[in-house]
């Protein structure tokens, strides 16, 4: 399944050379460490010659340190420029001063199902594979995370964090988040990667660049994990440190609505919430609980706010 140069009319070995490496250290304190751990390693793919760096943001949140394995063996330190919880995505920012092999972004929005692609994992074609889309549809996450349309390409990377997702004229259309399984036309299972529009990188680059964050109304956040249980809403976890926690929201709550609008997926939950306003909002909620109907305020917060600052070199 990996990838042959002579199947491709652009360049695969000079592609792939873009991918790197990424081994990230984070402080046991850090708010990611119970769920994310303090040693991450995934891949990015540098995305212009000074050494800037797109990947997947949960591989380098609140990193301490950050070292870049380049194609050519290389290890150069790098620096958290950015996080952005809308998109997923994170900016690394090499700190050698040198010309660096990188990828164009290409359009995501033009990606068709059935379209053969590269996914580029770091160390060349070795650790990438020949794969194809085989859907663009919404994906909402547990983590209050939705995309309105990801990719979905098969067969599935085994290192999929960070990884490139190269289309036929050589140029980067979306970044690896995940390993999911689908269900064949004949019941079985296998497994797939979702991976992140690079289209929705480009209207906020220049502001996660100069900013570190994009420049718009941050989402109020309410630090629950959930899950669709048939019909039903159910909260599954809470953050440690997160609002819903603080207003006594708990595993096992069935959600009912919120601020009177009936909610019963993940995404219409996640919609109605973030219709309400900014960051700091109050989210009214009704749940069920132990054969009782709770009426429930949430003082959302910016999920930002919870996260160490980038270590500075």
């Amino acid at each position: 399944m990996q990838p042959k140069p002579q199947d491709y009319s652009f360049d695969l070995d000079a592609a792939l050379a873009a991918v790197v490496g990424l081994k990230v250290t984070v402080s046991s304190d850090a708010f990611t460490a119970e769920t994310l751990g303090t040693e991450r390693a995934g891949n990015g793919v540098i995305i212009r010659k000074d050494g800037l760096v797109l990947t997947i943001g949960y591989l380098v949140i609140e990193a301490e340190t950050i070292w870049i394995q380049l194609a050519d063996g290389r290890a150069v330190p790098g620096h958290l420029l950015a996080y952005d919880h809308e998109t997923g995505f994170g900016l690394v920012q090499a700190l050698t001063r040198t010309d660096f092999p990188f990828l164009e972004l290409g359009s995501s929005l033009e990606a068709r199902i059935g379209d053969d692609v590269v996914v580029g994992g770091a160390g060349g074609a070795q650790h990438s594979l020949a794969a194809r889309i085989i859907a663009k549809q919404e994906f909402a996450g547990y983590w209050e995370y939705l995309l309105d349309q990801a990719l979905f390409t098969a067969p599935s990377h085994p290192n999929w964090g960070g990884t490139a997702l190269i289309d036929l004229q050589g140029k980067l259309i979306g970044i690896g988040s995940l390993q999911l399984q689908y269900t064949k036309s004949d019941n079985s299972t296998d497994n797939l990667n979702m991976m992140v529009p690079v289209d929705l990188l480009k209207p906020i680059l220049v502001d996660l660049v100069k900013r570190g964050r994009a420049d718009r109304p941050v989402r109020p956040w309410l630090g629950l994990y959930a899950t669709e249980v048939g019909n039903r809403l159910v909260i599954a976890g809470l953050s440690s440190r997160g609002p819903a926690r603080a207003a006594d929201l708990r595993g096992g709550d069935v959600v009912l609505d919120v601020a009177g609008v009936e909610v019963a997926t993940l995404a219409a939950f996640y919609r109605r919430v973030w219709s309400m306003g900014a960051a700091g909002v109050d989210i009214p909620m009704r749940v069920y609980r132990k054969g009782k109907t709770l009426s429930i305020n949430v003082r959302s917060g910016d999920r930002a706010s919870f996260f160490k600052p980038p270590t500075l070199h």
